[in-house]
């Protein structure tokens, strides 16, 4: 009877032994520090995720260049709606307004941007970012011409249209030579704008930028300083369904037909 008993005992405690490791919590993820969830952006992610009401949500990957690039603006001015100061750094997660708000638009009227007041902020300990121009230099080089030439030789297969090409597309080979056509900065190297691919883009002044996307291989880096025709990409199809380059001219932030400012090909 004893013997019975204590077989009884021992299954009740091996089903309560059981029944708490069913019920054993999950252990959940720990959140980010502060000081890791303002990591700089520095990859990228391919989605543009814009708020409603002209907002957009920073990704990791995006540049303040880029993002004026995307939506048609001189990064100048989108620094400007969003008190950002030289050298423009952006974090993941931060939220850049698409246009003028309330409070710039009234600080544009009463205390307008003195050149001293434009002088680079102090940034973030944790990485320093690439050399930048000063704004005096940027205002200086913004009244200069880039000199320019080709990026690659090949047909132009489609035109500039302020409605539809926002550039030109050359045809070529895969793996063809991809050349800076005016010296500057890069300011943009990676594949997180939809429909370019691996896109460069290259600051030459305070003025022009321009951007050669649909590369096979990139062989710059954002920060990096750049000759004219030197080598900056390979030719490929990503983002494309054919081989080409795809080549943009911005000037003030705004799309300008490339041909204009091109020499003529012999």
């Amino acid at each position: 009877m004893k013997r019975a008993l204590s077989v009884v005992v021992l299954c009740l405690l091996l089903v309560a032994c059981g029944g708490r490791q069913v019920a054993a919590p999950v252990r959940a993820e720990s959140v980010p520090p502060p000081a890791e969830r303002a990591a700089p952006v520095v990859s990228a992610s391919g989605q543009a995720r814009q708020a409603a009401g002209g907002y957009y949500r920073v990704q990791r990957g995006d540049t303040l260049y880029s993002i004026a690039w995307q939506y048609g603006l001189d990064y100048k001015t989108l620094a400007q709606w969003n008190r950002i100061r030289a050298p423009y750094r952006i974090y993941a997660g931060q939220t850049l307004s698409l246009k003028p708000t309330a409070v710039t638009a009234e600080t544009q009227q009463t205390t307008p941007a003195s050149p001293q007041q434009r002088k680079p902020a102090t940034t973030p300990a944790d990485k320093a970012p690439p050399p930048q121009p000063s704004p005096n230099e940027d205002v200086a080089a913004a009244a200069a011409r880039p000199v320019w030439a080709w990026p690659t030789r090949g047909e132009v297969i489609a035109t500039f249209n302020a409605d539809g090409n926002k550039g030109i597309n050359i045809a070529g080979r895969e793996g063809d030579a991809i050349n800076a056509a005016a010296e500057g900065r890069v300011v943009y190297s990676g594949n997180g704008l939809v429909g370019l691919g691996e896109l460069v883009i290259i600051k030459h002044n305070g003025t022009f930028l321009s951007a050669y996307a649909h590369n096979k291989l990139r062989l710059v880096k954002e920060g990096d300083l750049v000759k004219s025709g030197q080598t900056i990409a390979h030719m490929g199809r990503t983002g494309s369904d054919r081989v080409m380059l795809h080549f943009e001219v911005r000037r003030d932030g705004k799309p300008v037909d490339p041909l204009h400012y091109l020499p003529r090909q012999r």
